[in-house]
């Protein structure tokens, strides 16, 4: 593990450079994949299935005799946390739900808001090394809450044409519509022009590797929506002398496993800490079973010695990790100041992965620093606002010179004359 201590302020952006890698050769494949989708439909997602997935599979929609028999073989223990992590979940995100917003903003012109839904949403579960039927829970539960009326998952097979059978229990549990076997970049790809199989969608939400990364990306240019720009998985600590280095190390860890480009950094005023942390590290990451993986993260991971709360916080807001855990004696001042975080945990008992799994907020975040300025995935990503207003004849009276001096002032003659005409109307109606 690399340790810093007392880094200058201008060399911040380079000791906290994400492990990103170029899109150039990516981007390209995505755009041939998409336009042969785009051409030729299901027979191109099944090639490129059978191409990545190393399968062929006959039917891409999953049947409910499939889900009956993936239910049957889920543990009654681990049915009974998926259900419970479920209830966390929305009651968190039913909590955001928000009323019908109605202002008269002077004497005859009422405005109000309304939320409706997305109609039509498109879920990515990763299925590979980690299937992440989590990630089933953080997306169809706030899907169904919002009222989307079609809910479509994709993710990819095994080698036996099978979706994980967590992933089905969890779809089938939270209301999915429609489950369909092919990941990669032919999913993106199917849901945002739609085959003959596959629902064409409005906006899809979902992690994924980079290759469906710049997928999503490149289905906005062709009107789909995404939930937010994704990269590796990220976790910063901030902790001092109050943390347990043991529980700081099983966070570092946790995160470091997501993937060899996963990024974890603790940041911390006390040098006794860093070096107690960094040996809790090796220690645990021995008897990982995934150790080869966070080994390589680990490699890439920081240690960061800084001298007090104040330089830890703008080196923090400066990142805007996806993750951020506070283990420090004065909580409050991060809790308070912190401005570019995607979700944060709060003392030695909070760890990172109650987030993932079932303390009810959402795990779906932004990484890569876009959580300076995008929010993580809740109840208000499965809608839209829509404003709605009507005018009296008394209302027209108040707003309508002001409307015609401003479009005229504008050059827009017809935007004035469609008040003018109305003020004459009630005029001769005197």
């Amino acid at each position: 593990m690399n340790k810093i201590y007392n880094p200058k302020p201008e060399t911040w952006s380079a000791i906290l450079e994400r492990p990103t890698k170029t899109v150039d050769d990516i981007e390209a494949t995505v755009k041939g994949i998409f336009k042969e989708v785009q051409s030729k439909g299901d027979f191109a997602v099944a090639k490129y299935t059978s191409l990545f997935d190393g399968v062929s599979v006959p039917d891409l929609e999953v049947s409910q005799t499939e889900i009956a028999t993936a239910i049957a073989t889920i543990s009654k223990e681990l049915k009974e946390a998926i259900q419970l992590a479920k209830s966390n979940i929305e009651k968190f995100h039913a909590a955001q739900k928000t009323n019908r917003i109605i202002v008269e903003t002077i004497e005859g012109v009422n405005c109000w808001q309304e939320k409706r839904p997305i109609q039509k949403i498109g879920l990515y579960i990763p299925g590979g090394t980690a299937p992440l039927f989590s990630t089933v829970l953080m997306l169809a539960v706030p899907a169904n809450l919002a009222g989307c009326s079609e809910i479509v998952l994709c993710s990819p097979p095994d080698k036996n044409g099978n979706i994980n059978p967590a992933i089905l229990y969890a779809a089938y549990l939270c209301g999915v519509t429609k489950i369909l076997k092919v990941g990669g970049i032919q999913a993106i790809a199917g849901m945002t022009f739609g085959t003959v199989t596959i629902p064409k969608v409005y906006k899809i939400f979902g992690p994924g590797n980079q290759f469906v990364t710049v997928a999503k990306q490149l289905a906005t240019q062709f009107g789909v929506a995404i939930d937010m720009p994704a990269g590796p998985s990220e976790l910063l600590i901030v902790a001092d002398d109050t943390a347990v280095p043991a529980f700081v190390a099983s966070d570092l860890l946790s995160q470091a496993e997501h993937g060899t480009d996963s990024q974890v950094i603790l940041v911390s005023t006390s040098k006794q800490l860093i070096d107690a942390v960094a040996k809790e590290v090796q220690s645990q990451m021995e008897v990982l079973p995934r150790k080869t993986i966070a080994e390589k993260a680990i490699a890439n991971s920081k240690l960061i010695f800084v001298e007090n709360d104040t330089i830890a916080l703008e080196l923090i807001n400066e990142y805007g990790p996806e993750h951020f855990i506070i283990c420090t004696k004065d909580e409050t001042f991060y809790i308070d100041n912190i401005a570019n975080a995607g979700s944060v945990f709060i003392g030695n008992y909070t760890p990172e992965s109650a987030g993932d799994y079932a303390s009810g907020t959402n795990h779906t975040l932004p990484t890569n620093g876009y959580a300076k300025n995008y929010s993580g995935v809740n109840l208000d990503s499965f809608t839209k606002s829509m404003t709605f207003q009507k005018i009296s004849e008394k209302g027209i009276q108040n707003i309508g010179s002001a409307i015609e001096i401003m479009a005229e002032a504008e050059g827009l003659q017809a935007h004035k004359n469609a008040v003018t005409l109305r003020l004459k109307a009630l005029e001769n109606d005197k």
